[in-house]
């Protein structure tokens, strides 16, 4: 599952690379004695992929919020359900996943592809329409509302490694943990938790995990770098 998240990611690249830097203009004048009528101006090359990334990106946010929803089951041992030791007052971390379950939904709402539609203008000139456009904004939201689900997750997941003290995990999750922890506090009872879940969003859309993950694995001489990564330096 994760090679086909990066192997759509590096098609939205190697898609949008050459058609952002290529020539659309119609026609393309080059000089006084050498124009080309071109028309190479349909939107549709990138209209797809767009449609194709929003439904990725959504893929992963809903697979995050069943991970969320599967730590709060209780099923896992040491670790209560509701991600809390005193339940029944205290509704425990049931409602973040309330928001990610909402954010998810709506994502799915949004991945109906706008490269499905086409409403001609330009007096019947431009016949389809590619609206890659609106493909392109509603990727951007559904980016949004997964970095969101992302931080719930973040949110949840540490309060959840608390439970298996006093065991940890390697050098580098063990790091990212304790990061999270020096902005982020256990809690023990019900309380207002947007603040800490948008700490934790933020913790998310920053990368400042992925920055630490890198300085500790380059401090302990660990390996992060993958058959992929090259392929990400200028995206």
């Amino acid at each position: 599952m994760k090679n086909k998240f990066i192997q759509s990611r590096l098609y939205l690249k190697q898609m949008l690379e050459p058609e952002i830097n290529s020539v659309t203009d119609n026609p393309v004048v080059f000089n006084e004695n050498h124009t080309i009528s071109g028309g190479n101006f349909h939107g549709q090359p990138i209209a797809m992929p767009l449609d194709y990334a929003c439904l990725a990106a959504s893929e992963i946010g809903n697979i995050s919020d069943r991970r969320i929803y599967l730590s709060l089951e209780g099923d896992t041992p040491g670790v209560p359900k509701l991600l809390l030791k005193e339940t029944g007052l205290n509704s425990g971390f049931m409602i973040p996943q309330y928001t990610t379950a909402a954010l998810a939904s709506e994502n799915k709402g949004l991945c109906f592809p706008s490269s499905a539609d086409s409403i001609p203008t330009s007096l019947g000139q431009e016949d389809h329409v590619s609206m890659g456009s609106i493909g392109a904004r509603k990727a951007l939201q559904v980016i949004e509302n997964v970095e969101k689900i992302l931080g719930v997750e973040l949110f949840c997941a540490a309060q959840a490694v608390d439970f298996h003290a006093p065991m940890k995990s390697g050098k580098i999750m063990t790091a990212l943990y304790e990061h999270v922890r020096t902005k982020i506090k256990h809690i023990t009872e019900d309380q207002i938790m947007y603040e800490d879940m948008e700490t934790a969003i933020e913790i998310i859309r920053s990368g400042e995990l992925l920055t630490l993950a890198r300085e500790v694995a380059e401090k302990e001489g660990l390996q992060l770098v993958t058959k992929w990564s090259g392929e990400f330096d200028r995206f």
